[in-house]
């Protein structure tokens, strides 16, 4: 009788996180007609589902017909947040760094193909309109640590994410060519430090470095991001040595 009931099971799973992952694609609270076209569900095994996450918190009825994520995904966040180590040990060198440069310190993860920002350290009221929201994500090839993970990765690896992504174009600037791609990633590996040459968004750089563990892995990246008027390549070194000893704090011993 289990064996019958798993996939039928699986599936509900599935359709639930569906239903997030539309959610979070509304800065407002959605309609189930908006939900239900979205993820392709009947309105009704829409609403049911969408009853069930209500109940434990994992979505907000706003009112009658209208959903929004709930703050139960607040609660788990922060308590992935709080275990992950590297964030610890990283944020007295973030703010120690944005007090000497004054800019926007980011500190970001892989995610399969994508880099994903878990820490930044700004002013409230800066002029700035860098702003890398916790929990964004973005394409390895268009940003600095995403530069510096695929430097990581050997030329297989390289290649393949290079198929599957196909380097789609997000500026001017975006690197689309496979083989500029592999000669900017060759000096990546010997300088252990990346720019993003406004090649995410138009008027905007950024210069991060590795953060390795223990055994060696670069498990997050640390970068500063600035307007293009205001950035500086000259940077580039103190966020190497700010992800260095982040590094040492982490157990890395070095090459």
């Amino acid at each position: 009788m289990a064996a019958k009931t798993a996939k039928p099971s699986i599936q509900v799973i599935e359709r639930m996180m569906h239903l997030l992952d539309i959610l979070s694609l509304h800065t407002v609270p959605a309609t189930l007609k908006q939900l239900a076209t979205a993820t392709k569900l009947h309105p009704s095994t829409a609403h049911r589902i969408l009853g069930v996450m209500v109940d434990n918190r994992l979505v907000d009825r706003i009112e009658p017909g209208m959903y929004r994520l709930g703050i139960r995904l607040v609660e788990l966040g922060s308590l992935v947040k709080s275990r992950i180590s590297v964030r610890q040990e990283a944020l007295p060198q973030m703010h120690e760094l944005h007090q000497a440069l004054g800019e926007t310190i980011n500190l970001s993860v892989r995610r399969d193909d994508e880099v994903v920002y878990i820490e930044r350290t700004s002013e409230g009221n800066t002029m700035m309109r860098v702003v890398q929201i916790i929990g964004a994500h973005a394409p390895l090839h268009i940003t600095a640590v995403g530069k510096i993970f695929l430097a990581a990765d050997n030329a297989q690896c390289v290649a393949e994410y290079v198929a599957r992504s196909g380097l789609p174009r997000y500026t001017d600037n975006t690197l689309t060519d496979a083989k500029k791609l592999a000669a900017e990633l060759d000096e990546i590996r010997k300088r252990q430090y990346a720019f993003d040459n406004e090649e995410a968004e138009r008027g905007v750089c950024c210069v991060g470095a590795g953060i390795h563990n223990d055994e060696g892995q670069i498990v997050a990246g640390l970068s500063v991001s600035a307007p293009t008027e205001r950035f500086r390549k000259a940077w580039a070194e103190a966020v190497r040595q700010a992800a260095e000893r982040i590094s040492r704090a982490m157990g890395y011993q070095g090459r």
